[in-house]
Protein backbone atom coordinates (compact mmCIF):
# COMPACT_ATOMS: atom_id res chain seq x y z
CA UNK A 1 0.00 0.00 0.00
CA UNK A 2 0.85 3.30 -0.75
CA UNK A 3 -0.05 6.78 -1.65
CA UNK A 4 1.81 7.21 -5.03
CA UNK A 5 0.74 4.96 -8.50
CA UNK A 6 4.25 3.20 -8.09
CA UNK A 7 3.21 0.96 -5.88
CA UNK A 8 1.02 -0.34 -8.23
CA UNK A 9 4.49 -2.60 -9.75
CA UNK A 10 4.27 -4.31 -6.75
CA UNK A 11 1.87 -6.36 -8.18
CA UNK A 12 5.38 -8.06 -10.52
CA UNK A 13 6.29 -9.49 -7.02
CA UNK A 14 5.73 -12.85 -6.42
CA UNK A 15 4.44 -12.78 -2.54
CA UNK A 16 2.56 -9.89 -3.63
CA UNK A 17 -1.39 -10.34 -4.85
CA UNK A 18 -2.82 -7.32 -3.85
CA UNK A 19 -1.02 -3.98 -4.67
CA UNK A 20 -3.30 -0.87 -3.23
CA UNK A 21 -2.74 2.65 -4.41
CA UNK A 22 -4.39 4.60 -1.71
CA UNK A 23 -6.18 8.31 -3.03
CA UNK A 24 -9.03 10.29 -2.38
CA UNK A 25 -11.77 9.85 -4.80
CA UNK A 26 -11.66 12.40 -8.13
CA UNK A 27 -15.12 12.46 -7.88
CA UNK A 28 -17.33 14.85 -5.45
CA UNK A 29 -20.12 12.26 -4.63
CA UNK A 30 -21.55 12.58 -7.78
CA UNK A 31 -25.76 11.79 -7.87
CA UNK A 32 -25.98 8.41 -9.73
CA UNK A 33 -29.75 8.60 -10.17
CA UNK A 34 -29.48 7.11 -13.71
CA UNK A 35 -26.54 5.91 -14.06
CA UNK A 36 -26.06 3.48 -17.25
CA UNK A 37 -23.68 0.52 -17.05
CA UNK A 38 -21.07 1.01 -19.07
CA UNK A 39 -19.15 -2.01 -20.58
CA UNK A 40 -16.83 -2.16 -23.43
CA UNK A 41 -13.59 -3.02 -24.90
CA UNK A 42 -11.09 -0.50 -26.08
CA UNK A 43 -7.59 0.34 -27.50
CA UNK A 44 -5.88 2.86 -24.66
CA UNK A 45 -5.93 5.87 -26.90
CA UNK A 46 -9.75 5.36 -26.65
CA UNK A 47 -11.12 4.77 -23.29
CA UNK A 48 -12.37 8.20 -22.31
CA UNK A 49 -14.25 8.73 -25.41
CA UNK A 50 -16.19 5.31 -24.64
CA UNK A 51 -16.92 6.69 -21.49
CA UNK A 52 -18.03 10.08 -23.03
CA UNK A 53 -19.94 8.06 -25.56
CA UNK A 54 -22.03 5.70 -22.97
CA UNK A 55 -23.05 9.24 -21.05
CA UNK A 56 -23.98 11.17 -24.04
CA UNK A 57 -27.33 10.23 -23.18
CA UNK A 58 -27.69 11.55 -19.69
CA UNK A 59 -27.62 15.48 -18.65
CA UNK A 60 -24.23 16.76 -18.54
CA UNK A 61 -22.82 16.88 -15.56
CA UNK A 62 -19.41 17.82 -14.22
CA UNK A 63 -18.16 15.32 -12.80
CA UNK A 64 -18.79 13.04 -16.08
CA UNK A 65 -15.49 14.50 -17.86
CA UNK A 66 -13.40 13.43 -14.39
CA UNK A 67 -14.58 10.16 -14.55
CA UNK A 68 -13.80 9.49 -18.42
CA UNK A 69 -10.06 11.22 -17.66
CA UNK A 70 -10.03 9.15 -14.79
CA UNK A 71 -10.70 5.87 -16.31
CA UNK A 72 -8.20 6.63 -19.09
CA UNK A 73 -5.48 7.32 -16.87
CA UNK A 74 -6.09 4.00 -14.75
CA UNK A 75 -6.24 2.23 -17.97
CA UNK A 76 -3.09 3.14 -19.37
CA UNK A 77 -1.56 2.54 -15.79
CA UNK A 78 -3.07 -1.06 -16.21
CA UNK A 79 -1.59 -1.13 -19.32
CA UNK A 80 1.63 -0.29 -18.54
CA UNK A 81 1.68 -2.98 -16.01
CA UNK A 82 0.30 -5.71 -18.60
CA UNK A 83 1.39 -4.98 -21.86
CA UNK A 84 -2.18 -4.63 -22.98
CA UNK A 85 -2.66 -2.55 -25.36
CA UNK A 86 -6.21 -3.06 -25.04
CA UNK A 87 -8.59 -3.47 -22.14
CA UNK A 88 -11.95 -3.83 -21.01
CA UNK A 89 -13.69 -1.24 -18.89
CA UNK A 90 -16.84 -2.43 -16.70
CA UNK A 91 -18.33 1.13 -14.68
CA UNK A 92 -21.50 0.46 -12.93
CA UNK A 93 -23.88 1.80 -10.37
CA UNK A 94 -24.50 -1.19 -7.64
CA UNK A 95 -27.34 -0.28 -5.35
CA UNK A 96 -27.80 -4.08 -3.96
CA UNK A 97 -25.46 -7.13 -2.82
CA UNK A 98 -23.69 -8.05 -6.24
CA UNK A 99 -20.39 -10.25 -5.98
CA UNK A 100 -21.08 -10.34 -1.72
CA UNK A 101 -19.74 -13.71 -1.70
CA UNK A 102 -15.74 -13.62 -0.87
CA UNK A 103 -14.48 -15.13 -4.47
CA UNK A 104 -11.13 -15.29 -6.39
CA UNK A 105 -11.32 -13.75 -10.09
CA UNK A 106 -10.20 -15.79 -13.17
CA UNK A 107 -8.05 -13.45 -14.21
CA UNK A 108 -4.71 -12.39 -14.32
CA UNK A 109 -5.15 -8.95 -12.99
CA UNK A 110 -8.04 -6.83 -12.57
CA UNK A 111 -7.66 -3.19 -11.08
CA UNK A 112 -10.76 -2.13 -9.14
CA UNK A 113 -11.89 1.44 -8.09
CA UNK A 114 -14.68 2.72 -6.25
CA UNK A 115 -15.34 6.16 -6.95
CA UNK A 116 -17.83 6.79 -4.49
CA UNK A 117 -19.65 4.11 -1.35
CA UNK A 118 -18.05 1.24 0.19
CA UNK A 119 -15.04 -0.14 -1.17
CA UNK A 120 -13.96 -3.74 -2.01
CA UNK A 121 -13.35 -5.86 0.65
CA UNK A 122 -10.48 -8.80 0.89
CA UNK A 123 -9.15 -11.35 3.65
CA UNK A 124 -5.67 -11.93 4.07
CA UNK A 125 -3.89 -15.37 3.06
CA UNK A 126 -4.73 -18.05 5.70
CA UNK A 127 -8.08 -16.04 7.08
CA UNK A 128 -10.16 -18.54 8.65
CA UNK A 129 -13.97 -17.99 8.86
CA UNK A 130 -13.92 -15.05 11.23
CA UNK A 131 -11.79 -13.15 9.92
CA UNK A 132 -12.93 -9.53 9.43
CA UNK A 133 -12.25 -8.29 6.27
CA UNK A 134 -9.76 -5.73 5.33
CA UNK A 135 -11.60 -3.20 2.81
CA UNK A 136 -10.05 -0.81 0.38
CA UNK A 137 -11.05 2.88 1.04
CA UNK A 138 -13.43 5.13 -1.33
CA UNK A 139 -10.84 6.58 -4.56
CA UNK A 140 -8.33 3.39 -3.21
CA UNK A 141 -7.09 1.72 -6.99
CA UNK A 142 -6.37 -1.79 -6.06
CA UNK A 143 -4.53 -4.27 -8.38
CA UNK A 144 -5.58 -7.84 -7.30
CA UNK A 145 -3.92 -11.01 -9.27
CA UNK A 146 -6.30 -13.58 -10.15
CA UNK A 147 -6.21 -17.54 -10.53
CA UNK A 148 -4.42 -17.05 -13.76
CA UNK A 149 -1.69 -15.67 -11.95
CA UNK A 150 -1.67 -16.72 -8.53
CA UNK A 151 -3.35 -19.93 -8.97
CA UNK A 152 -4.28 -20.91 -5.24
CA UNK A 153 -3.03 -17.64 -3.76
CA UNK A 154 -5.18 -15.35 -6.11
CA UNK A 155 -6.33 -12.63 -3.69
CA UNK A 156 -10.02 -13.86 -1.99
CA UNK A 157 -12.46 -10.46 -2.30
CA UNK A 158 -16.20 -9.19 -2.24
CA UNK A 159 -18.48 -6.12 -2.95
CA UNK A 160 -19.47 -5.35 0.70
CA UNK A 161 -22.80 -6.12 0.73
CA UNK A 162 -25.55 -3.42 0.73
CA UNK A 163 -28.47 -4.29 0.32
CA UNK A 164 -31.25 -2.06 1.72
CA UNK A 165 -28.95 -0.19 3.79
CA UNK A 166 -29.53 3.11 0.66
CA UNK A 167 -26.43 3.25 -0.27
CA UNK A 168 -25.19 3.82 -3.77
CA UNK A 169 -21.54 2.54 -5.21
CA UNK A 170 -19.76 3.64 -8.46
CA UNK A 171 -17.26 1.09 -9.41
CA UNK A 172 -14.66 0.38 -11.93
CA UNK A 173 -13.16 -2.77 -13.10
CA UNK A 174 -10.84 -2.97 -16.11
CA UNK A 175 -9.29 -6.30 -17.14
CA UNK A 176 -7.81 -7.56 -20.65
CA UNK A 177 -10.30 -7.61 -22.96
CA UNK A 178 -11.86 -11.31 -23.55
CA UNK A 179 -10.91 -12.59 -26.80
CA UNK A 180 -13.92 -12.24 -28.33
CA UNK A 181 -14.24 -8.30 -27.95
CA UNK A 182 -10.56 -8.79 -29.52
CA UNK A 183 -12.42 -10.21 -32.88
Amino acid sequence: MGDDAEILHAIDEDAVTLAVWQRPSPLPGPELGDFPAIRFASNMRSVAHGIADALAALPPQDWHHRLAADVQHLAQLYGALTGDDRVEVRIERVTGNGCWKFHADYVALRLITTYCGRATQWLPHGASDDTAPHALSTGDVGLFKGRERAGDRAIIHRSPPIAGSGEDRLLLVIDAPWPEDDA
